[in-house]
Parts: structure tokens; sequence; C-alpha cells
């Protein structure tokens, strides 16, 4: 038996992480993909004003890292979704459900003080690799 080593993912696409932290790290068959503010990386900056265009451009974000590693967000078993206010949740919850479809990861969703640049909502997932990907 060998031993995982974690690996960095980066995507194009996807915004520069905005600390020092990875867009995704790999380890084994499991990938940890960062929390994912709604910012458009062509402009890199937040452009989406509501609780439902900032959750697509958010969930968008992540299929693009997903995709450097042969996933999609049919492989993602949890999510993690930070909403600067919990009266946006059943918004982000509209959204969410156009891009998971069941079999549904096991998810949190809850809400905190502020999130990084203004955002109204951040999402991070983890997802697994199966044997037939």
């Amino acid at each position: 038996m060998t031993k995982s080593e974690k690996q960095i993912v980066k995507s194009e696409k996807a915004p520069a992480a905005i600390g020092p932290y990875s867009q995704a790290v790999t380890f084994g068959d499991t990938v940890y993909v960062s929390g994912q503010l709604p910012i458009d990386a062509e402009a890199g900056k937040i452009t989406a004003t509501t609780t439902k265009e900032q959750t697509r451009q958010s969930l968008k974000n992540l299929e693009y890292i997903l995709v450097e590693e042969g996933l999609d967000l049919s492989d993602v078993l949890k999510a993690t979704v930070l909403l600067s206010d919990i009266g946006n949740f059943q918004e982000m919850n509209g959204v969410y459900s156009e891009f998971f479809k069941e079999p549904y990861p096991a998810r949190i969703a809850y809400e905190i003080a502020a999130l990084p640049a203004g955002a109204l909502v951040e999402i991070d997932v983890i997802a697994g690799k199966s044997d037939s990907k």
C-alpha cells in the first residue's frame, strides 16, 4: 500500500485564491475545494448583486475547479454554504437545486456575520473520485 500525497488543484477559469490557501487540494480519492466566493475570474471581482446570482457564480467556480480533476458536481459528497443573511436561504436553495440533483450531497448552511469582499454567499465542497472516473 502506498501513502497518498497531497496535491494542489488549480483552475485558470476560477478566481485565484485571495489568501494563503489553494483553490483545492486532493488527498487520495478525495478533493477538498476551498470556499468559493462569487468572484467573476475575468472581472477579478464580485459582479453579481443578488443572492441568486452570487450562488450561481460560486457554484460555477466550484465546477471549474472540479473539472480540473475530471469531476463534476455529481461527485460532491458534502457542501458547506455560508450566508451573510440566513433570510436569503430560499434564494440560495433555489439556485443550488438547479446545480445538484439526486442523490444530493450532505450539506450544512448557516449565517455568519460577514464574508470577504462583501459577498452574500460562499460555498465549499468535498468531492470523491469514483472508480468509474
